[in-house]
């Protein structure tokens, strides 16, 4: 019911920075969670963040916090991933995802109702 599409990804060296956009369209109005994921090859997905759709809480998985930063352009049903300080680590395809629910696990991927394509990040050393 919620249709994402992410931009944004691409080659970058260690300690750069990078903003990833992920564009919702369709039933918009049900959102009330965005989440932001990461899967290097091999690995399964992680939480990078969170953003409540219309309070814009935020929340952080521990590998990322204080370098990354969500955020959301209201008017262009769009949310933001600033990410700077980049490391070899953060290498991955990065999924952005929606969930029409108030009270869950955020930080669990199988919370989600409706996944992006993902975007490739690759940082070098």
């Amino acid at each position: 019911q919620v249709q994402l599409v992410e931009s944004g990804g691409g080659l970058v060296q260690a300690g750069g920075s990078l903003r990833l956009a992920c564009a919702a369209s369709g039933r918009t109005s049900s959102i009330d969670f965005m989440g932001w994921f990461r899967q290097a090859p091999g690995k399964g997905r992680e939480f990078v963040g969170c953003i409540e759709w219309n309070g814009k809480t935020t929340d952080y998985g521990d590998s990322v916090k204080g370098r990354f930063t969500i955020s959301r352009d209201i008017a262009k049903n769009t949310v933001y991933l600033q990410m700077n300080s980049l490391k070899p680590e953060d290498t991955a395809v990065y999924y952005c995802a929606s969930v029409g629910r108030r009270r869950f696990a955020y930080w669990q991927p199988g919370q989600y109702d409706d996944w992006g394509q993902g975007t490739q990040v690759t940082v070098s050393s």
